[in-house]
């Protein structure tokens, strides 16, 4: 654990109180789909959609909905609500990334919202040659498991420690897949500390920032165009999100 790791702090009782703006949030991606239809259209792969901490489906329909109307063969994960990597769990999603790879003979993009993102990066460690890449939505795989505010449900839900790593499933969550990876992250994030969801900038690693509720994430429409954007890039040449033009309006500089 790097010193780094140590040292967050979970977001304030502010933010996490300003967490109620998920509804609003809610009704502000139903008032944008006529700006969203704008977003690039994709090339019909599959995209596994895997939900947060305790969630299930349910909490991904609008996500999927929009991705499955821009052309793609999307899914949710199938297993109700996510209580953490109880026993099955893992080989389930295992199971199905193989199903969907299979199914339509090619690479599965994985989009994972908080603990659903940790799950993403550790199948793309696992099973590269099947993932085409991974987008996270405030995922905390870079800080310490108890620089959130969801760790006491965590360990409550799944029966584990929050800082127990299964060598099994992907190792050191820090680490990132082989794979083209983006990680959306917000810094009034009332969850998960900020900086915890952050990837390093690589030659296939990124981070873009939108101002977003952590139990909104998955369904702002800033977070969603650019779930869109990367989603719909061609297979083997993925680049860094442009955010030059009018887009620098709505994606702050990550790393400022």
């Amino acid at each position: 654990m790097t010193a780094t790791a140590q040292t967050l702090r979970p977001p304030s009782r502010t933010l996490m109180f300003l967490e109620g703006r998920a509804i609003h949030e809610l009704g502000a991606f139903l008032g944008a789909l006529p700006l969203l239809s704008l977003a690039p259209r994709g090339d019909g792969h599959p995209v596994l959609v895997l939900p947060g901490l305790v969630a299930s489906d349910a909490s991904t329909r609008p996500l999927r909905s929009f991705l499955r109307g821009k052309g793609y063969a999307v899914s949710g994960w199938r297993q109700g609500r996510n209580y953490g990597l109880r026993p099955g769990v893992q080989h389930a999603m295992v199971d199905l990334v193989q199903e969907l790879s299979d199914t339509h003979g090619r690479k599965i993009s994985l989009v994972g919202w908080s603990l659903g993102g940790l799950y993403a990066r550790q199948l793309a460690k696992m099973m590269p040659e099947r993932v085409r890449q991974v987008i996270t939505l405030g995922s905390p795989f870079a800080g310490d498991p108890r620089s959130t505010n969801a760790w006491r449900v965590y360990e409550w839900a799944s029966g584990r420690k929050a800082d127990e790593v299964d060598p099994r499933f992907g190792g050191e969550l820090a680490v990132p897949p082989p794979v083209p990876i983006t990680a959306i992250f917000s810094r009034t994030d009332g969850v998960c500390a900020w900086q915890g969801c952050m990837e390093k900038a690589g030659a296939e690693t990124e981070s873009i920032e939108v101002e977003s509720s952590h139990c909104g994430m998955g369904h702002h429409p800033a977070a969603v165009y650019a779930v869109a954007d990367r989603l719909a890039q061609k297979e083997g040449q993925w680049k860094p999100f442009d955010r030059s033009g009018w887009r620098s309006l709505a994606y702050p500089d990550p790393h400022r």
